[in-house]
């Protein structure tokens, strides 16, 4: 089974549906612990915690360049020390494989640094 790191995602053809609630249960536990499925139920989202506003700033710069790469883009709230992802699919209004495509990307990038950050 590949990992949902390794993968890439595909653009939403105008019969993708969104993910139904076993999928998303099952692909969120493939994630790193502290995602979770919001109150819309459309989306996903993770709160990422940071010693100051340069390291924060460097991990939205990072989380850009895998969007960038990935053409799929994150809602982010920014703050000083603090970061919250929040990944949805907009053409189909809810959950996609490339949500979580994403985010177990920004969980390696994140781990990958993590002793650096806090």
């Amino acid at each position: 089974m590949d990992s949902l790191q390794s993968k890439h995602c595909e653009p939403c053809s105008g019969t993708t549906k969104p993910l139904d609630h076993k999928v998303i249960l099952e692909k969120l536990a493939e994630l790193q612990a502290g995602w979770k499925v919001a109150d819309d139920n459309k989306s996903i989202i993770k709160h990422f915690q940071f010693k100051n506003f340069y390291q924060t700033m460097a991990f939205v710069n990072a989380i850009a360049w895998i969007a960038n790469i990935e053409n799929h883009h994150p809602n982010l709230e920014i703050g000083y020390n603090y970061c919250l992802v929040r990944y949805t699919t907009h053409a189909i209004d809810g959950l996609s494989i490339n949500d979580f495509i994403c985010a177990a990307k920004v969980d390696f990038i994140f781990q990958s640094y993590a002793e650096k950050l806090l």
